[in-house]
């Protein structure tokens, strides 16, 4: 089929180790991918590298792509590595310290006597005052003084920063000072990055919105010029598609939006997944499902009920709070790249990782440190090529590392020692799953576990057995779910605000609230070219009990008694009781929904039967024994597997340990069930 006749969309996730790219063709629904080492001093490197491997497995080349989606860590690092722009904070004379206050509370799981608050990303020497004070009700209670703007942007100058936050007090309520304030910054500094809390979260709570803003500042430097950069290579390359890129909220958005707010795109690529991983489970009938992607650095969870994928707005990048809108995930450091090390006397495992660069022992790009995956070669659990037999596996280098770096101080022969490393790293990651499931209330037998990233396929049977979970669903290319992910997403925008006063739900006064949201929705539709038969708004409200320091949020319904048995009703399903106490109503938001083309449900073709390509040894905890070896690509629907048994493909490797089977769906993935009855 030649160029003219397609519309192709390319979807690209940028991780620690690989580059994961997805190109769909949007009129016949088949689908080209590819994998590429990540470059982390220049992933744009990456992102063309990927994008050109597809292309040539399309037989096609740049110019016919019509829609280019991305998912980026970029954000993401600069705030784990504090690595983003010199900033400052300009804000209300007198609130200088809220940042350093912050909140009264500490880590659930830290030391309470031992725990250090973590450095702040502006220190009190750059954070900077202006005289003004807007009311909680947004009344002007003293006047702008412009001439301490003035002030504050010669102190930028001589601070040498790259971007300034401004976040005046209550400025959600009333942002006229904080936009002044802005344009005022902008003018005085030219090329420095501004930004402004009624741009980025403009709801009550001083430090939230602070840290929320302050952190935009950080990053957009830095997201800016890599998404300048991609523009600038797709150009080149004759590339006239739109750029979207994945945020945080599970949805995608120009390129345009994200330079605006670009700390929407922080945990961008575990979005994606989540949206992947629902969109497979969906095709198999599954709607209540555990998702884990474990990758080279990390392992995200998420939980998914009914198919509705939750938010939250206390979500967290390493030890730094981050209070925008993004799916409701719990990330630790957990995955191949893990490394294994003998600390007193105790093997640990993570949260450290060898990451693209070495890498493991067994990837040969000098690695010395024992990894989860050289656990995992070391077990036979491995072929011994990766990458459709692109990469060879350095068998001895896995060994030696293993050996060296915990066999030899516990005393342990190496294959005892990589036996040791993995149930570990699994219990680690039961850990994350529990909070997801057990920790709010869900039973995780009721839910199927979804694993994917490149090596949640070889852990998805164990953790399921820990948790007592019967059935693994490995998607059909579970090391690329990301970047499919991206193609199954929507373009997606929040627009919120604080009522000045938190009370008693008043339809009429929603309504004027709702009306502006919406136009504000209405203008980010059109400046992302949604037509009209793709806009989808949702009304939300944020509601507590009389007395409560948080809210929750519920579908908007009419009348208010409607409201307050929904409020009920969610938080009982979230704290396991209700009050007999008025509901407040807090905060309005509207959730714009641009509808995208989605891939065309696949059907896999009839199989006639698993045959092996080989056989491979494994070493279980009663021994040693060849393993048969399945190719994905010559499975077919209806074929099934009984473990043990490997499966291999391009993406990730498929490990189904003795006591589970398999089946292939007609949508392409393996549903894997545990041969005994479910466990109590």
């Amino acid at each position: 089929m030649s160029s003219t006749e397609r519309a192709l969309a390319v979807a690209v996730d940028i991780g620690g180790t690989f580059t994961d790219v997805a190109l769909l063709d949007t009129v016949s629904g088949r689908l080209w991918r590819a994998k590429t080492p990540s470059d982390p001093a220049d992933p744009s490197r990456a992102f063309m590298a990927g994008i050109g491997r597809a292309l040539a497995a399309a037989g096609d080349t740049a110019p016919a792509l019509a829609r280019v989606l991305h998912g980026t860590t970029v954000a993401t690092n600069m705030i784990l590595e504090g690595k983003g722009a010199i900033a400052a904070l300009v804000t209300t004379a007198g609130f200088r310290h809220v940042l350093t206050i912050g909140r009264q509370d500490i880590p659930r799981h830290a030391n309470l006597h031992a725990w250090v608050k973590p450095p702040r990303p502006v220190p009190a020497a750059r954070v900077l005052e202006v005289v003004e004070r807007i009311g909680p009700g947004g009344a002007v209670l003293t006047p702008l003084d412009e001439a301490s703007v003035q002030a504050a942007a010669e102190a930028c100058r001589r601070l040498g920063v790259q971007a300034v936050a401004v976040c005046l007090l209550h400025a959600y309520a009333n942002p006229a000072h904080e936009q002044r304030v802005a344009a005022l910054l902008r003018a005085a500094l030219p090329g420095i990055a501004v930004t402004a809390s009624a741009d980025v979260l403009p709801v009550v709570r001083e430090y939230e919105r602070t840290q929320a803003t302050v952190l935009n500042a950080v990053v957009m430097p830095g997201v800016a010029q890599y998404v300048g950069r991609l523009q600038t290579r797709l150009t080149q390359a004759g590339v006239a598609a739109p750029l979207l890129l994945m945020q945080s909220n599970g949805g995608v958005a120009g390129a345009a939006s994200v330079q605006r707010v670009p700390a929407l795109t922080a945990l961008s690529g575990p979005a994606a997944g989540v949206v992947g991983a629902r969109a497979v489970a969906a095709a198999c009938g599954l709607h209540d499902i555990i998702t884990v992607d474990i990758g080279g650095t990390s392992a995200d969870i998420c939980l998914i009920r009914g198919g509705r994928i939750g938010l939250t707005q206390h979500g967290q990048v390493g030890s730094a709070p981050l209070p925008l809108p993004m799916v409701d995930m719990v990330t630790i450091g957990a995955g191949g790249g893990s490394v294994a090390r003998v600390v007193n006397g105790a093997l640990t495992v993570g949260p450290d990782s060898a990451g693209a660069v070495p890498g493991p022992a067994a990837y040969g790009n000098g690695g010395t440190a024992p990894t989860v995956t050289d656990a995992h070669v070391v077990l036979g659990h491995l072929p011994a090529h990766l990458l459709g037999g692109e990469m060879a596996l350095d068998a001895a280098a896995a060994a030696a590392a293993v050996r060296h770096g915990v066999a030899a101080p516990l005393g342990l022969s190496t294959t005892e020692a990589a036996r040791g490393i993995l149930p570990i790293i699994d219990n680690n990651m039961v850990g994350a799953l529990r909070v997801v499931s057990v920790e709010r209330g869900h039973d995780p037998r009721d839910f199927a576990l979804v694993a994917f990233g490149g090596a949640g396929p070889l852990h998805g049977c164990a953790l399921a057995s820990l948790l007592g979970i019967a059935q693994v669903l490995i998607p059909p290319a579970p090391g690329v779910l990301c970047a499919d992910g991206l193609l199954a997403a929507d373009l997606k925008a929040g627009f919120s605000r604080t009522l000045p006063q938190a009370g008693a739900i008043d339809a009429d006064a929603a309504a004027e609230v709702f009306a502006a949201l919406e136009r504000q929705a209405a203008d980010w539709f059109a400046a992302e070219q949604v037509a009209p038969a793709a806009r989808t708004l949702h009304r939300i409200a944020l509601l507590r009990y009389q007395g409560q320091g948080g809210e929750i949020a519920v579908a908007w319904t009419a009348p208010a008694a409607a409201l307050r048995t929904a409020f009920a009703e969610a938080h009982a399903a979230l704290y396991g009781f209700a009050l007999d106490r008025p509901v407040e109503l807090v905060t309005l938001r509207v959730e714009a929904l641009g509808r995208m083309p989605h891939p065309v449900a696949a059907s896999l073709p009839a199989g006639g039967g698993a045959t092996a390509t080989g056989t491979w040894p494994v070493q279980f905890a009663d021994g040693a024994r060849r393993v048969p070896l399945h190719a994905r690509a010559a499975l077919g629907a209806g074929d099934r597997l009984a473990g043990p048994a490997i499966v291999t493909q391009l993406d990730a490797t498929t490990l189904i340990p003795p006591g589970w089977s398999g089946a292939v769906h007609p949508s392409g993935a393996i549903l894997l069930t545990r041969d005994t009855e479910r466990t109590a």
